[in-house]
């Protein structure tokens, strides 16, 4: 199934790219509503993919796309510019059978980027950010989260791409 979807004057196709890969990418305002309705699109196309919403993989990819929403209306936001998350599904280059998600999201602020560290301890994110803080542990879930992440520069012109997979072993419950 192929379809177009119009958000923010910008076309995007959604559906099943030739190579069999599900492709699914939009943009949103930078406001938290924005970045509400960027968590909920990718929970909903997840299960219109075969990924039901209650299932372990789109509850992970669901969380991991609404962090990095979410940190792109926070430390991203540029007045009057929009934020772009783009999904793909593909098979993962290790194990036979294994799924790799891969969320991208974007946004045209390049002189704030995220830090990225390895392995996902939880010590070193309560005490980057003080253990009684109401924010700053969204790249500590989306490290214990994904099999990696990582910040690009933003193909195209200025800002970032921070990006994250998610990866299912050979019995990936779905489909």
């Amino acid at each position: 199934m192929n379809s177009t979807v119009r958000s923010s004057g910008a076309f995007f196709r959604i559906g099943e790219t030739p190579a069999g890969i599900d492709e699914f990418a939009m943009r949103y305002t930078s406001t938290p509503r924005g970045a509400r309705l960027a968590r909920r699109l990718t929970s909903h196309r997840l299960d219109e993919w075969g990924y039901p919403y209650y299932g372990e993989i789109n509850e992970s990819v669901t969380a991991i796309a609404g962090e990095l929403a979410a940190n792109a209306v926070q430390h991203g936001h540029v007045p009057g510019r929009d934020f772009a998350l783009r999904l793909t599904v593909s098979a993962s280059a290790g194990e036979s059978g294994a799924l790799c998600f891969r969320v991208e999201v974007s946004d045209t602020r390049s002189e704030t980027l995220p830090a990225v560290t390895s392995g996902g301890e939880a010590d070193a994110g309560a005490d980057a950010c003080g253990v009684l803080a109401e924010s700053g542990r969204g790249l500590l879930i989306v490290g214990c989260l994904a099999a990696g992440w990582g910040v690009d520069p933003r193909p195209g012109g200025p800002g970032k791409t921070v990006w994250a997979e998610y990866t299912t072993g050979a019995g990936a419950t779905g489909r």
